[in-house]
C-alpha cells in the first residue's frame, strides 16, 4: 500500500443554537476544506469537539458523510475512552464506506507502552480490516508513544497501522518505517517533516490555512522556492497564543455566525483574547480590511 500524503485539516464541527451537531453544515464545512486545498480531513478528532459529542450523534454524522461526493477524503475518528464504543463506532463507519481512522489512545487513566500496544491490538481483533492512523498527543490523552511501541505496532500490523499524527513532536524527526506516513501536527513542522521525509500534516488551523498550507506542499513536492511558508508559520504561532477550538471558532466568525457555538465548558474567546488575535492576523495580511467583528 501507498502511504497516504497531504494537507488534512483536523476538520471542526458546527452546532445548532440547541448545541446538537449540526450534520449537514459540519459536512459542508469539510468539503469546503478540501476544496481549498486540503487532501481530505480529519473528521470527529479533538479538533471537532469528539469527546463532548454524544455517540448518537457520531453515528448520524458517519451516516450523513457517506452521501458526500468527498467521503473517499474523510478519516475518522471516535473521540472515545471506551473501548468498546470506539470498535462499534468504527463498525459503523466501515458499513457507511469508511476504513481510515484516526485513534488517540485512551484519556484520563495512566499507562504506558505495554497498555497502548494492548488497545490497539485489541481494536485490530475486533476490526481487522482498518487503516489506522495513531494519535500521538500527550498533552491532551497523558500518554505519549515511543518510537520502539509505533515500531512494534507497525511491525505486528503492517496492514492496519498505517501512520501517526505526531502532535507531541516527540516522533516525526526520527521514526523511519516503510509504507508508514508521519504526520506533524503543526503547520510551524510541515516544511521541516518533508524535509526530513514527513508525508504533510493533519493540523487544526489548516481549517483556516487549507490554501496556504497546500502551496507550501506542493512547492516542496514541485521543487518550487518557498515564497509563503514563514506567513503560514506566523498564522499558527498567533493561534497557538489562545485555546486553539476558541481561537477557531471566535476567527471564523468573521465569515459565519454558524461558528458560534461550541460544547460546554468549551467557550468562544473572551473579546480582549479575540481582538488580540484578529489584530495580530490582520498585520500578517491574514484578514481583510473591513473583516473584523469586535
Amino acid at each position: 500500500m501507498s502511504s497516504i500524503k497531504g494537507i488534512y485539516a483536523a476538520s471542526m464541527s458546527i452546532f445548532k443554537e440547541d448545541y446538537s451537531l449540526n450534520l449537514e453544515q459540519t459536512k459542508k464545512h469539510a468539503e469546503n476544506l478540501i476544496n481549498k486545498g486540503c487532501h481530505g480531513v480529519a473528521m470527529l478528532g479533538s479538533t471537532g469537539q469528539a469527546q463532548l459529542i454524544s455517540v448518537k450523534e457520531k453515528i448520524e454524522l458517519i451516516e450523513h458523510l457517506s452521501n458526500s461526493p468527498q467521503r473517499n477524503n474523510f478519516i475518522i475518528g471516535t473521540g472515545n475512552n471506551s473501548l468498546s464504543e470506539t470498535i462499534n463506532i468504527m463498525k459503523h463507519s466501515k458499513k457507511n464506506g469508511f476504513n481510515l481512522f484516526l485513534l488517540m489512545p485512551p484519556a484520563y487513566y495512566k499507562y504506558g507502552d505495554e497498555g497502548a500496544y494492548t488497545y490497539y491490538s485489541k481494536i485490530i481483533d475486533k476490526v481487522s480490516d482498518c487503516k489506522i492512523i495513531l494519535y500521538n498527543f500527550e498533552k491532551l490523552c497523558g500518554y505519549a508513544f515511543s518510537i520502539d511501541v509505533v515500531e512494534q505496532l507497525a511491525k505486528d500490523f503492517p496492514i492496519q497501522i498505517v501512520g501517526v499524527k505526531d502532535s507531541t513532536y516527540n516522533l516525526y524527526e526520527k521514526l523511519k518505517i516503510n509504507n508508514f506516513s508521519i504526520f506533524p501536527g503543526s503547520e510551524t513542522k510541515l516544511l521541516k517533516g518533508l524535509e526530513l521525509g514527513c508525508n504533510g500534516i493533519i493540523s487544526a488551523v489548516c481549517n483556516v490555512t487549507a490554501p496556504i498550507a497546500r502551496k507550501v506542499y506542493d512547492d516542496f513536492i514541485n521543487k518550487k522556492p518557498q515564497t509563503v511558508n514563514e506567513k503560514l508559520c506566523a498564522i499558527r504561532k498567533a493561534f497557538d497564543k489562545h485555546n486553539l477550538i476558541s481561537a477557531l471558532h471566535s476567527f471564523k466568525l468573521n465569515e459565519n455566525l454558524i461558528y458560534n457555538k461550541l460544547l460546554p465548558p468549551l467557550m468562544l474567546l473572551n473579546k480582549k483574547d479575540r481582538v488580540e488575535l484578529l489584530s495580530e492576523l490582520k498585520s500578517l495580511g491574514f484578514i481583510p480590511e473591513g473583516k473584523m467583528i469586535a
